[in-house]
């Protein structure tokens, strides 16, 4: 029996046809140059977290093969060289290559859609930047399969790195930070000019989502810690390639100027990481507690606090090298402070499930996941703030404990339950319940068995960065405990590919807002228009989908026949401007090739930076040169 016609009034057909010629206008062209060429800022989100976890995996297995080396004392599993080329590409993958990509990922997806406008700032130099990370990426692992990886920690220590490194192995890991911090300043300096002025009509400072102000604050900490990590591997890249002497002690350089530049940008970087983290539970939460987030301004004020402390900190990671003692004890001091604005967040969560009505769905598990486990990490991080302590467990396997529980269980965790929570965004299906009950499970259970036995290790003298021990070291019990641990942990992201490949084939259809969420950017479909909004929203509050209307108020007279989104003004989003928005195009790919060519030839000889100059000035002037049509001028 067929289905009764559709009778549509003709406004129906008259929006229809409206929203019809303005996806044709913001589609991605068909094809493999169409892809290439994409600017859609959706396109690029999903290419960046894609990437991020396909290189977290690879990272994840790297760890596993460490963990079964450290499992019992004298193993063989790998040797001394290929242990340090592991441990080095697994941290370097973890820190630049997966945490800070992936949060800025989310960040891309999810900002222009919850600010309800149509594409970031800067859609062309978005693209740019993906394909600079991913060759950074690419350079990276090719190097560890080709038994040239780094091998000098993913922190590079001098004089290590910088006079006693394989071939040109230091060489890629400094390289490899100019690729992705270049990437990540471009995502910053987006993210920054989306949410200032493309905010839609209404969305005032005091109206906007919490996720939306952790992107704002992860695109200032970028901006103001990564130049020190660029300025520092391009000195010691200087040192190595053309005889410099900015950390050669023997003539007049500094071996602990490498530190305070790196440590600088190295910890706010963690916050870098779980700040983010920390904004995507403020934003899930209200959609499993049926209400708005307790204390959205104390929330707001702590995602700044923390930020502009976290600037402060970078000493502490330096209390053994004999620095003054009273300025150690400034560093302590912050240290313990910054602990005050994360606990002010905790307990605003807290307060929001205790007054609201939990459901207890896969992202709420892994919010309670993420809620314990950072506190535990919390604890222990005002613990190493103390110098006494500090100076007993420095580079022990309590300081490795101490940041996984703080970077996966503040970063991680979140992220696995943002998965959860906006995988019917990005697709329109449901992620399975049952398995992600049980993925939740394995990653908990199997994260604690992992790392906390840790702690005690490093308490009980166990040095980091060691591939091997004798059996008179009372380590070995420990270390296979978390081994085993390892492996289950490992095992829950088995289950959430598995989950992620069951459900796109033939997960149940989840509808524009299956979670009865508050946010804007449930109120469009699941997966969103190319456009995002056929008309450009005007909100009155900061939970907009629970104002109580069907409907929004919408903006008219936004054009139909090319690409165009609205600027607002700073505070109170009143509209200002409107203003053409680039299409697709292949020259910031054709840029990005250049520009990592080039990179990748400047570790052999300093040369490739003047030779390389004339093709990258090439891509560039073809990205730049008018095309006839404002809108293509960008």
């Amino acid at each position: 029996m067929s289905a009764a016609p559709e009778i549509l009034r003709d406004t129906d057909l008259a929006e229809r046809s409206l929203e019809e010629r303005i996806t044709h206008i913001w589609r991605t062209p068909s094809g493999i140059i169409g892809w290439l060429s994409s600017v859609d800022h959706k396109v690029i989100g999903l290419r960046y977290i894609v990437t991020a976890f396909t290189f977290m995996g690879l990272a994840g297995v790297a760890a596993l093969i460490m963990r079964l080396q450290l499992a019992q004392p004298n193993m063989h599993v790998v040797n001394a060289d290929r242990y340090d080329q592991l441990f080095t590409t697994h941290g370097s993958t973890m820190m630049f290559l997966f945490a800070v990509p992936v949060m800025e990922a989310f960040a891309v997806y999810f900002v222009p859609l919850m600010i309800g406008t149509r594409n970031v700032a800067f859609p062309r130099l978005n693209a740019f930047g993906y394909w600079v990370y991913l060759f950074g990426c690419i350079m990276l692992w090719a190097s560890l399969f080709s038994n040239s990886g780094p091998d000098v920690g993913w922190f590079a220590y001098v004089p290590l790195s910088r006079g006693y490194g394989v071939g040109h192995r230091p060489d890629v890991w400094a390289q490899m930070i100019t690729y992705t911090e270049l990437a990540a300043l471009a995502v910053a300096v987006e993210i920054v000019a989306t949410v200032f002025k493309m905010r839609c009509p209404g969305m005032t400072l005091d109206r906007i989502p919490i996720f939306v102000w952790g992107g704002l604050v992860l695109a200032f900490m970028v901006l103001f810690a990564m130049p020190a990590v660029m300025v520092s591997s391009t000195m010691l890249i200087l040192d190595r390639l053309v005889n410099t002497h900015f950390f050669d002690v023997s003539l007049g350089g500094d071996a602990l100027l490498w530190q305070h530049l790196f440590w600088f940008f190295g910890h706010p970087e963690v916050y870098i990481i779980f700040l983010p983290g920390t904004a995507m539970i403020s934003t899930m939460l209200p959609a499993f507690t049926r209400r708005p987030v307790f204390g959205y301004m104390a929330v707001v004020l702590s995602l700044a606090a923390t930020a502009f402390f976290s600037f402060g900190l970078w000493v502490h990671h330096m209390f053994v090298t004999g620095l003054p003692r009273l300025g150690e004890s400034f560093f302590t001091a912050s240290s313990m402070a910054i602990a005050v604005p994360t606990g002010a967040q905790i307990f605003c969560w807290i307060a929001t499930i205790w007054d609201g009505r939990p459901r207890f769905a896969t992202p709420f598990l892994f919010i309670c996941g993420f809620i314990f486990t950072f506190v535990i990490g919390g604890l222990t991080g005002v613990m190493v703030a103390s110098v006494p302590l500090d100076t007993q467990v420095h580079d022990t396997y309590f300081v490795v404990a101490h940041f996984h529980y703080v970077l996966i269980g503040g970063a991680v965790f979140p992220l696995i339950g943002a998965v959860y929570y906006w995988f019917p965004k990005f697709t329109g299906r449901m992620l399975s319940e049952t398995l992600g009950r049980w993925n939740f499970w394995f990653a908990f259970i199997g994260f604690q068995i992992a790392f906390f036995p840790m702690h005690i290790l490093g308490l009980e003298g166990m040095p980091r960065r060691v591939y091997t021990y004798t059996p008179e070291m009372p380590w070995g019990g420990l270390n296979l405990i978390s081994t085993i641990g390892a492996f289950i942990f490992a095992t829950s992201f088995v289950l959430l590919l598995i989950n992620v490949a069951k459900s796109l084939r033939s997960g149940v259809l989840a509808g524009d807002n299956p979670w009865n969420a508050e946010t804007l950017e449930w109120a469009t479909t699941s997966p969103p228009l190319p456009q995002n909004f056929t008309r450009i929203p005007v909100v009155s509050s900061r939970a907009p989908l629970w104002s109580g209307d069907d409907t929004f108020p919408v903006i008219a007279g936004m054009r139909a026949d090319k690409r165009e989104v609205l600027l607002t003004t700073l505070t109170e989003a009143e509209p200002d401007i409107r203003e053409s928005s680039p299409g697709p195009s292949i020259w910031p790919l054709i840029a990005a090739l250049t520009t990592g060519f080039t990179l990748l030839w400047s570790i052999y000889t300093p040369w490739a930076i003047v030779y390389g100059a004339l093709p990258v000035a090439v891509s560039l002037i073809g990205w730049f040169w008018p095309k006839g049509t404002k809108e293509d001028e960008s």
